[in-house]
């Protein structure tokens, strides 16, 4: 599966700011890593869609997926929740209702990576 690796500003300075503020609707999400088991957390836009919370990868298979495959327990602004990965053939609406929330920035990354295959989708239960 394919990645779009963010550059060095967006990983060191902008998501920190954008976990520290919500800047563009964004929430944390920690996550626990496969090898080290130490905590992860990376800022995350969190469309609802019937009532149910997901997240979507919009860089493709990022670390932060790899991670919740392995242990899907996770917590979102530090609410415990178990995520479950959508099919791809689900991921369509869930797609369309996250877009408008993330803005223009994410509109390079679907152009990059045009098919839900690429952006793995998970939903939320609580946990």
């Amino acid at each position: 599966m394919a990645y779009l690796k963010p550059p060095w500003f967006v990983r060191k300075i902008i998501n920190k700011v954008a976990m520290t503020t919500g800047v563009g609707n964004s929430q944390t999400l920690t996550v626990i890593r496969r090898v080290s088991k130490q905590p992860q957390q990376i800022p995350v836009v969190v469309p609802e869609v019937d009532g149910v919370k997901y997240l979507v990868s919009t860089r493709g298979e990022a670390e932060w997926v790899k991670n919740v495959r392995a242990d899907p327990h996770v917590k979102l602004n530090g609410t415990a929740y178990v995520a479950s990965e959508v099919p791809v053939e689900q991921r369509a609406p869930i797609i369309a209702a996250y877009r408008p929330l993330a803005g223009k920035v994410v509109e390079d990354y679907f152009k990059k990576l045009p098919d839900d295959a690429d952006h793995p989708t998970f939903a939320l239960s609580p946990g």
